[in-house]
C-alpha cells in the first residue's frame, strides 16, 4: 500500500515538473520578452570599476571615496556619492556629485584611477547626504529620517 502512496505521488510530482517547463514565461501587460546580449560592449567598465575606490585632484592628492552608484530607471548611472573627510568612517561626509564630474585615467605604470577636477575642501563644503534604509534612498543631511515601511514600488 505504501509502495502505491510513494509512486503516486512520484508521478504526480513529475507531471507538475514537467508542466511547469513546458510553460511559456510569463511576460507582464505589452512589455517586450528581455533582450540577451552575445556580447559585451569594448568600451563598458563594471560599477566595481568606480564602487569603493578612492578620487583624486588633479594634483593626485586623495580627496574621497565614492560610496555609492546612483542609477536612474532607465538604467543610466547618473550621480556618484562621494565620500570625503573623517577618520576611518567618523565624521565623514557624503555629497552627490554628477557622473560626468569624475574621470577614468591612468598612470605611468597603466594603471587606472578616478580624478575629478576639484578639491577635498570644496567637497566638504558641499551639501551632505544620508542614506535612509527605509525609504531606501539618499536625503539631504538635515531631512528627518523616514519610519515605517519601504518606499512602494510603481506599478508596472
Amino acid at each position: 500500500m505504501n509502495r502505491l502512496a510513494y509512486s503516486t505521488i512520484l508521478v504526480a510530482l513529475l507531471a507538475s515538473v514537467a508542466s511547469a517547463q513546458a510553460q511559456a514565461p510569463h511576460r507582464q501587460g505589452n512589455v517586450p520578452a528581455a533582450r540577451i546580449s552575445t556580447s559585451i560592449p569594448a568600451d563598458s567598465m563594471t560599477v566595481t570599476h568606480w564602487y569603493k575606490q578612492s578620487v583624486y585632484d588633479p594634483a593626485d592628492n586623495k580627496i574621497g571615496e565614492i560610496m555609492d552608484v546612483l542609477v536612474d530607471r532607465e538604467g543610466k548611472v547618473t550621480a556618484l556619492i562621494v565620500g570625503v573627510g573623517g577618520f576611518l568612517g567618523m565624521g565623514e561626509k557624503d555629497v552627490a556629485v554628477p557622473f560626468n564630474a569624475v574621470q577614468v585615467t591612468s598612470n605611468d605604470n597603466n594603471k587606472w584611477y578616478l580624478v575629478m577636477n576639484s578639491t577635498k575642501d570644496a567637497l566638504k563644503s558641499a551639501k551632505g547626504f544620508k542614506y535612509d534604509r527605509d525609504a531606501m534612498t539618499w536625503m539631504p543631511e538635515a531631512a528627518p529620517a523616514t519610519t515605517g515601511t519601504p518606499a512602494s514600488r510603481p506599478n508596472r
